[in-house]
């Protein structure tokens, strides 16, 4: 078998024929003469055939050879296009001295054939070409003779190869522009505005992550890539539009998962007058909205599990979910070394330094995410989680916040919120005394946005969601690698 390296030889000495020949046939035209998609030209025919038409249609088509068998005086070439497949029939009695090029022609190579449509003696519809020509020639074969990439590396780090050789790749990247279509399409139903906020900003706010730093010369001064968007959208609401939305690029300088991706598609919304309840209802109505546009059904299935997106979504509390799942009821347990050593009996690792509230998200999501399976609201969490959102009127230990989980991984974050620029600088002043002490995974001061607030900003729910686990959600894919067209990977061999 010849290596790579011998094939690419090959295929560029093709090359260099093909550049030789004359201008009637170039080598790498700007222009194609294309009439048709390969699903188009399918339907014209079925078209032309239920009429009755003694004709049949010519067409142009165009696209990546897939398969070719020669036969002396004849060839059969598959061509696919982003629509689907034709085959081509190509014969020497019609094309003359064109039809010698097809020495030239490998699988890979970008093709373009103008013709009349039939149907051979098998019923296949094909392309009796009249003309045709090579528009790209492609230096290196296909993955795998064309029958897919077996190693995952190869997928994720030359995703062009696995989109060229795996349906189900091409699939999820039609669903996921499905699902980002269907969200717009219930946003813009409910009446809000789709915004577009900054991606550089003088502080990296409204997420408790730890951001990437970039540096502007002309301004010579540090900027951070977004964590969030919620901050700038507050802004808005602050500036009087009652409903708005954005689906934009996030940035968090953490590490690579079957969950995680630093780079990430985030949508957040926010509306004026409601609070953590309406925007339960609301999530509810969007992935289910989601599913049905992009699936058909509230019916999915995960592996081993059945979603049922159409019964009653369950809900309980953060202190309720906690105790049923481990036994510990976590307003008994005020001290964090106690709440550590809780953990570490359970069998979660937690720092010997950690703090109360970094034991108790180890807990959470050890012991009892991955067992929310069916989707299930947790409200009111720990005050001290939530910097951005009201406490409860009736318990100001808790928040008026809640998350939405599924499969064992949270698909939202929402909370009411907060709207008091008094109450939420002595938060943030408390989140500086965290980052003080060592903690850089916590919300940072942005002073523009409490200068924002003492203006005035309406009561409002706000809500945020990931839209790649919304896409794993309604693909059945468990890795976001399989969601994301290009992940971040770690360094070969790392």
């Amino acid at each position: 078998m010849p290596t790579e390296d011998e094939l690419r030889a090959q295929r560029l000495a093709k090359r260099a024929r093909l550049m030789q020949l004359d201008a009637g046939f170039p080598a790498y035209p700007a222009r194609v003469e294309r009439t048709h998609t390969a699903a188009a030209a399918v339907a014209a025919f079925e078209a032309s055939e239920a009429q009755g038409d003694a004709v049949a249609p010519a067409v142009a088509v165009a696209g990546r050879v897939t398969a070719q068998r020669l036969m002396g005086r004849a060839a059969f070439v598959d061509l696919r296009d982003g629509s689907g497949r034709i085959q081509l029939s190509l014969r020497r009695d019609n094309l003359g001295e064109s039809f010698d090029a097809l020495d030239l022609l490998d699988l890979g190579d970008f093709v373009e054939a103008g013709g009349t449509l039939f149907r051979t003696r098998t019923g296949e519809l094909t392309l009796a070409v009249e003309r045709w020509r090579i528009i790209a020639k492609a230096l290196r074969p296909l993955p795998e003779k064309w029958h897919g990439i077996t190693d995952t590396e190869t997928r994720y780090r030359q995703r062009y190869l696995d989109l060229i050789a795996n349906e189900r790749a091409r699939e999820i990247a039609r669903k996921r522009a499905a699902v980002l279509a269907a969200i717009r399409d219930w946003y813009h139903a409910h009446d809000y505005i789709e915004v577009e906020t900054p991606v550089l900003q003088e502080h990296a706010g409204g997420a408790a992550a730890r951001p990437f730093v970039t540096h502007h010369h002309a301004l010579d001064r540090d900027l951070y890539l977004r964590i969030s968007l919620e901050l700038h959208l507050k802004r808005l609401l602050v500036g009087g539009f009652d409903r708005v939305f954005e689906l934009g690029r996030v940035f968090r300088n953490e590490g690579i998962s079957r969950r995680h991706n630093p780079e990430f598609t985030l949508l957040e919304s926010y509306e004026a007058y409601a609070d953590y309840e309406d925007v339960a209802r609301n999530v509810e109505s969007l992935v289910k909205h989601v599913a049905l546009a992009v699936t058909g059904s509230l019916q999915l299935v995960h592996g081993e599990h059945a979603l049922d997106l159409a019964q009653p979504w369950a809900r309980t509390t953060y202190r309720e979910v906690l105790r049923e799942h481990t036994g510990i009821d976590y307003t008994q347990h005020a001290d964090a070394a106690r709440l550590r050593a809780l953990a570490r009996e359970r069998g979660v690792p937690v720092d010997e330094h950690a703090s109360w509230g970094t034991a108790l998200d180890a807990l959470m999501s050890a012991l009892v995410e991955p067992k929310l399976i069916q989707p299930t609201f947790i409200f009111d969490y720990p005050a001290e989680f939530s910097p951005l959102a009201k406490r409860k009127a009736d318990d100001p230990a808790l928040a008026a916040r809640f998350e939405l989980f599924a499969l064992g991984y949270e698909l939202a974050n929402a909370y009411s919120e907060q709207n008091d620029p008094v109450e939420q600088r002595e938060r943030m002043r408390d989140q500086a005394a965290k980052q003080a002490s060592g903690d850089d995974e916590t919300e940072l001061a942005d002073e523009d946005f409490l200068l924002a607030l003492e203006y005035g900003m309406p009561p409002a729910g706000g809500l945020g969601i990931g839209v790649e686990r919304l896409v794993m959600l309604v693909t059945g894919e468990p890795s976001i690698r399989e969601v994301v067209l290009f992940p971040a990977m770690r360094e070969r061999g790392g």
